[in-house]
């Protein structure tokens, strides 16, 4: 872009922080960035730490900015775009979402219609910048606009669009609940470990580091996970016995149900936060 765009973010909480540190660590200027909460000592926190602008009064920060990024929880969204519609529909900055559930139909007539939207499904591992994110933009969003967003949250981990909104539901049962896959995962190495004699916090670091060298091996390597998978067996060997037990104790259709009821429950979640708010 010619100028580098103004970034709002009304909410300043971890995930907002996240964002912010990931950014300037990406190359934004601080002098380009406004957050806007209701507790002023908190703010004063986030500003002493990045040295971005704030204020309590989400107009002003909302007037700010080219790209205004909704960071609080979808119970409240509904109360704050409407405050903050009078602005938004003099301005007409990017609107960009990360709240959960909440379509963007919703939030676009919530602040009055016809603005850019751009809806972020993130996950925590944002907080250590290595976030993955699910984006959708609805059609009134340019593509100049659509980079900006893919590099805040490239900033915090990988971004990757989607074409239809409704898969944001898939993102949210793969990246979004799924670093809780993994950590249960952990949990069991883990306590097997313990059991047969390793000390738990060996155990812990070991399950960890497998853990992450076998995600930057996917992550690296030309062959699929089930090449993977098959590179590390040998016949008759101790992995072999480990993938058989868990292919005969059923783990493929237990994740693709647990996944399934992950999206289910998203789906019921966003009709259950359009019902209210209405």
């Amino acid at each position: 872009m010619s100028t580098s765009p103004t970034i709002g973010f009304i909410g300043a909480g971890n995930m907002a922080s996240a964002i912010i540190g990931g950014m300037l660590d990406s190359g934004f200027q601080a002098d380009g960035i406004w957050v806007s909460a209701p507790d002023d000592d908190h703010l004063q926190a986030i500003r002493r730490k990045f040295g971005v602008s704030v204020t309590t009064d989400n107009r002003y920060c909302a007037q700010q900015a080219d790209v205004l990024i909704l960071a609080v929880k979808p119970q409240i969204m509904a109360d704050v775009c409407r405050d903050i519609t009078p602005v938004a529909q003099n301005t007409r900055p990017l609107i960009v979402s990360i709240a959960a559930g909440l379509t963007a139909d919703t939030l676009d007539g919530w602040l009055g219609g016809g603005l850019p939207m751009v809806r972020v499904m993130p996950n925590t591992p944002s907080l250590v910048g290595m976030g993955a994110a699910g984006l959708y933009a609805n059609p009134a969003v340019s593509d100049e606009q659509k980079q900006t967003v893919e590099s805040i949250f490239n900033s915090i981990g990988k971004a990757l669009w989607l074409e239809d909104e409704n898969q944001l539901h898939a993102v949210t049962a793969l990246s979004g609940s799924g670093p809780a896959y993994f950590f249960l995962m952990l949990e069991a190495l883990e306590a097997a470990a313990s059991e047969a004699g390793i000390p738990a916090e060996t155990a812990r670091g070991l399950a960890i580091q497998t853990m992450a060298g076998a995600a930057e091996m996917a992550a690296r390597s030309e062959h699929d996970p089930a090449q993977l998978k098959r590179n590390v067996m040998s016949p008759g060997g101790t992995t072999e016995q480990a993938i058989n037990t868990f292919e005969d104790g059923g783990l493929r259709p237990l994740v693709e149900k647990a996944y399934n009821a992950a999206m289910s429950r998203s789906r019921e979640m966003a009709k259950e936060l359009a019902d209210a708010s209405r």
